[in-house]
């Protein structure tokens, strides 16, 4: 029986790293685990069958442009988000509170909730703690996040106050909610780069009760240790037994970094996005694979990969796609990227069955060069 909402710890390495097992209504998803983003309902370039071939268990969607395109009702009509993008598996939907963010120039921020101008065709529309969770019940994914303000970087502490008070407002109304069948609620901790701020924020999540808790409000534009830091201010807070994701967060450094720490999620458009840029993940940093540098290089990707694209092309075919604007080479790299990732994933998680992380930690960022 899938019981939707256990979070089981199967080991503490002695690091503080945890390996764990979220059920959710559409299969487990082990952790640590990296989300890949699928915004728009498809994670860009590849297919669903390519995304369970390398053992993805969980993607993400984006609440806020589902809704703008193409609309909750076309989603509804089509029988629920895993039914429309063609996926089995897992997913999480953000609830549109990083679009508060990154859309600043486009909305106004009441008490109320966030009035937007459509990126797309300048409609008006709201967003607030009732309606995202509704437009997240009815595309049905595995796990809703509430409602909140991500703040930018900096950000003064009068207004990361302000900023506070309405996303502790917003999330209890989200707890109290209609779900889909078996659907997860997260909270959000967020406070700026205040301590006491992240403190007041988990010490309220907790107390108004989820199923699992994000660290918000972090890889917003401030430096490697105040990312370090606003993980630390916030996730000695959370309770133990239910898992931490840190979102937005996909820097390999930054999240073996978090693993240590007691993070078990993690979601990023870098492996997709620069991809279609012409950038390669390695186990020992990333590179540009454009430069004229690989122009007649035989070597697949990154050498002892096991993935489709190296298996059977070289860096200079790659290349010559990329220079050309052919799509295969988009997707050369994206399948690469992904697996790196997933590769990565899998190596933390025996890191940690082996309680040898630490050491693991350690070697990594000895070798990983950005």
């Amino acid at each position: 029986m899938n019981h939707a909402g256990q979070f089981e710890i199967l080991k503490t390495d002695p690091s503080g790293a945890r390996r764990g097992r979220l059920m959710t209504a559409h299969g487990p998803v082990d952790t640590p685990v990296f989300m890949p983003v699928g915004t728009q309902a498809t994670v860009k370039a590849v297919l669903p069958a390519e995304l369970e071939a390398l053992g993805t268990q969980i993607v993400l969607s984006n609440t806020y442009h589902l809704n703008v395109r193409p609309g909750v009702e076309t989603v509804e009509k089509c029988g629920g988000l895993h039914k429309f993008m063609g996926w089995n598996r897992a997913i999480l939907t953000d609830s549109g509170g990083y679009q508060v963010f990154s859309l600043a120039k486009l909305n106004k921020i009441t008490d109320e909730g966030v009035e937007f101008q459509s990126h797309f065709d300048g409609a008006r529309l709201f967003l607030g703690p009732e309606s995202a969770m509704e437009i997240q019940r009815r595309l049905g994914s595995d796990i809703a996040m509430v409602f909140d303000e991500c703040t930018p970087y900096p950000c003064d502490r009068d207004y990361a106050c302000k900023a506070l008070d309405r996303t502790l407002a917003w999330a209890a109304l989200c707890a109290r909610q209609p779900r889909a069948d078996g659907q997860l609620v997260f909270g959000i901790v967020q406070g700026s780069t205040y301590p006491d701020l992240r403190e007041r924020s988990a010490n309220r999540l907790v107390e108004i009760g989820f199923d699992g808790y994000a660290i918000g409000g972090v890889s917003v534009g401030e430096p490697h240790e105040l990312i370090l830091r606003g993980i630390d201010d916030s996730i000695g807070h959370l309770p133990a037994d239910k898992p931490r994701y840190l979102m937005g967060v996909g820097s390999m450094r930054h999240m073996v970094e978090a693993v240590v720490r007691g993070v078990d999620m993690f979601d990023c458009v870098i492996p997709t996005r620069l991809a279609r840029h012409g950038t390669a993940f390695t186990r020992t940093g990333k590179y540009p694979v454009k430069a004229s540098l690989y122009s007649q290089d035989t070597r697949p990707i990154e050498e002892g990969c096991g993935c489709a694209a190296c298996r059977q092309f070289s860096r200079a075919y790659v290349r010559h796609l990329m220079n050309v604007n052919e799509i295969l080479g988009i997707r050369l790299l994206t399948i690469h990227n992904l697996h790196r990732y997933r590769e990565f994933e899998l190596e933390m998680r025996a890191a940690i069955e082996e309680g040898r992380f630490g050491q693991y930690k350690d070697e990594f960022l000895s070798n990983y060069k950005e």
